[in-house]
């Protein structure tokens, strides 16, 4: 995909992380138009509880584009309560046979606790490797800060917060005013 037709992704920062029965999601609060910041308080990471299970989404891209997503993996866990894997393939067939949903500018990262996923503008379902997965501006700082933490002691919100911090002092789209969301295993 061009970066000339998807321009709102160059916005923001997640993070996912799996470590020790644990996994956090964090996302920075840095909201752009262009090269202007509108706004440094966004929260971009959000639980969800569709029938009683709890799952962590992380966004990335259109705001809109992403609360259309974030609605329909709700009604798709509503549909298949307690089975992410199954929610995320729905949406994502959803998302590639739907004309409207195909124009959509987002990604997300989705985690039960148990499963961590990555659903991009393509309509794909990830299943990230090394238990980190990373969407945004600066995905790809975060994710190699993240890897390069990964064997120390320090645990799964420690290193997602060291590894945005590292984003954001990188990333001109990324600001280290963060939510962090925390899901047992």
């Amino acid at each position: 995909m061009a970066d000339d037709k998807f321009p709102g992704w160059h916005g923001t920062t997640i993070i996912g992380v799996r470590k020790g029965g644990r996994v956090v999601v964090a996302g920075d609060g840095q909201v752009s138009l262009g090269q202007t910041v509108i706004k440094g308080t966004a929260r971009k990471v959000r639980r969800l509880s569709p029938s009683g299970h709890d799952v962590v989404a992380g966004f990335a891209g259109s705001t809109a584009d992403a609360f259309t997503l974030l609605e329909r993996l709700e009604k798709k866990l509503e549909a298949a309560p307690g089975q992410l894997s199954r929610a995320c393939v729905e949406l994502a067939k959803d998302w590639r046979m739907d004309k409207y949903l195909r124009n959509l500018e987002a990604m997300l990262i989705v985690t039960d606790g148990r499963d961590l996923f990555v659903l991009t503008g393509a309509g794909d379902v990830l299943e990230p490797e090394h238990d980190i997965a990373a969407i945004g501006s600066g995905g790809n700082y975060a994710l190699a800060a993240a890897r390069g933490l990964m064997e120390t002691d320090l645990d799964a919100e420690a290193i997602a917060r060291k590894a945005m911090s590292i984003a954001a002092e990188i990333c001109v789209y990324t600001n280290g005013n963060l939510t962090v969301e925390t899901i047992l295993g």
